[in-house]
């Protein structure tokens, strides 16, 4: 068992059923159930993922999009070790704040794997996190 953090963009994919990306992230997820892996996300996805909702004004679908996260992942805070690894990462690295702020919330809870489809992301080494990937490279 191990513990999977997906980036935001891959609740966009199948909450939005992505016609490209949607499949592979739905057998993604087969796959680490089959597997008794963990799936965790951090609360800013909870976040990210109702904005488009609530853009169109679809508080309903916002509602849902954070009820399915809530139900089927471990939820991270941005807290204090977080915020430490995030200033790290600022300091360090050319990341962008939310990507940070993901990368933080994985980190401090010492995800073994952190699935992005953000080429920028996919190569970095993070203490704390033991392989970040892209969603095309997932070695489960």
């Amino acid at each position: 068992m191990s513990r999977i953090f997906w980036d935001t963009n891959l609740f966009v994919y199948l909450l939005e059923e992505n016609p490209e990306f949607s499949p592979v992230v739905a057998h993604l997820k087969r796959r680490m159930t089959v597997r008794g892996d963990e799936l965790v996300t951090s609360a800013m996805t909870l976040g990210e993922v109702q904005v488009k909702p609530l853009e169109k004004r679809d508080p309903a679908a916002a509602g849902r999009f954070r009820n399915i996260i809530r139900q089927t992942c471990t939820v991270l805070p941005f807290d204090v070790a977080a915020a430490d690894i995030y200033a790290e990462l600022r300091a360090t690295s050319s990341v962008k704040s939310p990507d940070a702020i993901q990368l933080s919330c994985a980190a401090a809870a010492g995800v073994e794997l952190f699935i992005t489809n953000d080429k920028n992301l996919h190569k970095l080494t993070v203490p704390g996190i033991h392989f970040v990937t892209s969603l095309d490279r997932v070695p489960i």
